[in-house]
């Protein structure tokens, strides 16, 4: 009986998703320039953004990021759960040698400017290339330089984990608030400013600004258990 309500469950499943695909008329032409000219008009004139890949990513393709980023989330819950341990102490690292002096005293100066170039490069994620994946790895790059250098360096857990799920949350609902004028999800509700400012893009910005958050808590929370790990 079970067999029977797989077969039937695939089936009915296997027929929706080819008539949705046989609908979606592969090889027909959409757009009048194609679909790059599109997003390169669109990306000016509608968004006011300066960077076309960012309008793609957040945009046009919002529903595919959300997908990327669900896709690290469960990497690193994966992973964090081959690794974890229930209780880790501040200087029980598997490094290798202690650092010196210098690497101490080096990592102690770059650390805000690591954080803060990370920081800058998802805010300004819409106007020059960059953006949250990229702002949020050397965000968690500080950190793990920091984890390297000093034995009693810790991150707490619980912090981590309040950043990744509201920026998750968030995210979300940013997106489904593209639904309340008819749009789509992650379409733009918001005023787009001026371009090259700041303050533009509508969502965008504010989108790449959560995703840099969840990246940062995501790869630096990982980082903090791969460096407990005892053989």
């Amino acid at each position: 009986m079970k067999k029977f309500i797989v077969i039937i469950t695939l089936a009915v499943l296997g027929f929706y998703l080819g008539e949705t695909f046989y609908e979606l008329g592969f090889g027909n032409a959409r757009f009048e320039h194609g679909v790059k000219d599109t997003y390169l008009e669109k990306t000016v004139s509608e968004l006011h953004v300066a960077n076309t890949v960012t309008s793609i990513i957040v945009n046009f393709r919002g529903f595919d990021t959300l997908g990327e980023v669900t896709v690290l989330f469960l990497a690193a819950t994966a992973l964090g759960g081959i690794l974890y341990k229930k209780k880790h102490h501040a200087g029980d690292r598997s490094v290798l040698f202690p650092a010196s002096r210098i690497v101490m005293s080096g990592s102690k100066l770059l650390f805000p400017a690591v954080i803060l170039l990370g920081v800058y490069i998802f805010v300004h994620g819409h106007l020059s290339p960059g953006g949250g994946f990229q702002g949020g790895t050397i965000v968690a790059t500080g950190f793990l330089l920091m984890l390297l250098a000093y034995d009693d360096f810790t991150v707490s857990h619980h912090v981590l984990s309040y950043v990744e799920s509201f920026a998750g949350i968030f995210f979300v609902l940013f997106g489904l608030a593209g639904f309340c004028n008819g749009g789509t999800f992650l379409e733009n509700f918001m005023p787009v400013g001026t371009m090259n400012d700041l303050f533009s893009g509508g969502i965008i910005p504010i989108v790449y600004i959560l995703v840099g958050f969840k990246v940062a808590a995501e790869l630096t929370g990982l980082i903090y258990t791969v460096l407990h790990e005892k053989d």
